[in-house]
């Protein structure tokens, strides 16, 4: 029998814990946190602003006429070299795909022994920049956890939202008790 327990926790200045997840799992206790700092646009330097400025700008190539949701998303190589697509919708709503899926096939199948220094996901609904950040869905997130993972190395991530920016320093802590090929043994 286990029991799973999510808890938003608030710390010091501008850090958070977005999710601090209690697993019990026959008397056994896990506890994983997930570290989110927020941050102001002032707070950036010029090269996660740069790549927030290209992710908003791949919103608007987006292919989302259903939901007038368009997701734009980017990628930083660590020879400095900019990657970046968004989402891509299909009337059969299962046959479209995310902007960070997207973004991450191709970037790797392109150039599959480059590192990804960081990567950005923003959100235009109806146009407009989304007021709070957007997060990856669960695909998306074990995505990012493979690509992190065969280049062991950590991804930056940033979540750009219309005022502030959620910045986590490795993408495999938004996905805990991670499916990997360690699963498959």
């Amino acid at each position: 029998m286990y029991h799973v327990a999510y808890v938003m926790k608030f710390a010091s200045g501008n850090k958070f814990l977005f999710l601090h997840c209690i697993i019990h799992l026959d008397m056994e206790k896990f506890i994983l946190d997930t570290e989110v700092i927020v941050l102001t646009y002032n707070e950036l330097n010029s090269s996660q602003l740069k790549l927030i400025e290209t992710a908003f700008k791949a919103c608007e190539n987006s292919y989302s006429p259903y939901s007038e949701f368009s997701v734009g998303s980017s990628l930083e190589f660590e020879d400095g070299e900019i990657f970046q697509a968004n989402n891509q919708e299909n009337a059969a709503y299962p046959s479209g795909l995310c902007a960070e899926r997207t973004l991450l096939f191709y970037a790797k199948a392109n150039n599959p022994h480059k590192e990804i220094k960081r990567m950005v996901i923003a959100a235009k609904n109806h146009g407009k920049a989304t007021k709070q950040p957007v997060s990856p869905c669960g695909a998306c997130r074990q995505v990012m956890l493979e690509t992190a993972n065969r280049q062991n190395s950590p991804i930056e991530l940033l979540l750009a939202g219309a005022d502030k920016v959620y910045m986590i320093k490795d993408v495999k802590t938004l996905l805990p008790l991670q499916f990997n090929a360690e699963s498959l043994k």
